[in-house]
């Protein structure tokens, strides 16, 4: 599952498709908040950026002319790997969904089957999911794999064994636990699903909402790394809210320290998932 005594790589989800502004009004939004939020947790010890863009009106959005400033923005006030969301929002279509990679960020999300969104249903069925990976492989973009249950660990293993490793040759995944629908935010949902990966592999968890911090202490006991933010969790503790994504970021570096595994560099970020250095304006 991973050496315990490694770096821990910590990845901030500042935003999402779900959550409203008026209802959590920490959350950034526009790109200037956006920006300020990854310089605030690049500071605080994160490594990655996962983000996804909304409009004038703060509604969720793929508009890739958006996408594609956002990256440069945060590509030029930050060393975070940045990585673009191709999940968008449940009701967001295919093509779209793909039409992503052409911002051409350093990372991108990759989720390996269809899971219940509380009533929801995030559909990413097989001949989707090969589509996009692939064409991760052609633009050289390392792929994320999201997964949200078991059966996606098993489908992760079929896509490489049918399409071959990623670009960059390491395969990255994030266990996505505690949605409504998908595996449960516990210890053993941790373990099971980070034996099934393949040899080699890296891996962070999410806890959503209140599982944020048994996934946490799981996955670093487990050599797993961490992802937090208010994509996934918008209370700090129980009855107060989160002030900002800067001190979950904060919160996690703080435990990665304390179990002897401190946050990564964003140079060892890079190196870990071995993404094209685009950041001298090397979109090619």
């Amino acid at each position: 599952m991973g050496a315990v005594s490694t770096p821990t790589l910590i990845t901030v989800a500042p935003t999402g498709a779900e959550t409203a502004k008026s209802d959590a009004p920490p959350l950034p939004v526009t790109l200037d908040e956006l920006v300020d939020t990854a310089r605030a947790c690049e500071a605080a010890g994160a490594g990655l950026i996962h983000i996804h863009i909304r409009d004038e009106q703060a509604r969720p959005t793929l508009d890739l002319a958006r996408l594609t400033d956002t990256v440069a923005a945060v590509r030029d006030a930050t060393d975070l790997v940045v990585q673009l969301s191709t999940g968008g929002a449940v009701t967001d279509p295919y093509d779209a969904r793909i039409r992503v990679l052409e911002a051409l960020p350093d990372s991108c999300s990759l989720t390996c089957g269809t899971v219940n969104f509380g009533s929801d249903v995030f559909l990413n069925p097989w001949d989707f999911m090969v589509e996009l990976y692939r064409r991760t492989q052609e633009l050289e973009i390392v792929p994320e794999f999201e997964l949200f249950d078991v059966g996606h660990v098993a489908a992760l293993n079929r896509l490489l064994d049918k399409e071959g490793l990623p670009y960059g040759g390491h395969v990255h995944a994030d266990l996505v636990l505690g949605v409504p629908g998908g595996a449960p935010g516990t210890t053993e949902a941790v373990v099971t699903m980070a034996r099934m990966l393949p040899a080699g592999a890296s891996w962070s968890a999410t806890g959503v909402g209140r599982s944020t911090l048994p996934v946490a202490l799981a996955a670093l006991s487990a050599g797993g790394h961490l992802r937090v933010g208010m994509e996934d969790t918008l209370t700090f503790a129980p009855g107060r809210p989160v002030h900002d994504n800067a001190e979950l970021v904060e919160r996690a570096a703080s435990l990665a320290t304390t179990a002897l595994r401190p946050p990564m560099t964003t140079d060892e970020a890079r190196a870990l998932l071995n993404v094209k250095d685009r950041r001298n304006g090397d979109g090619a």
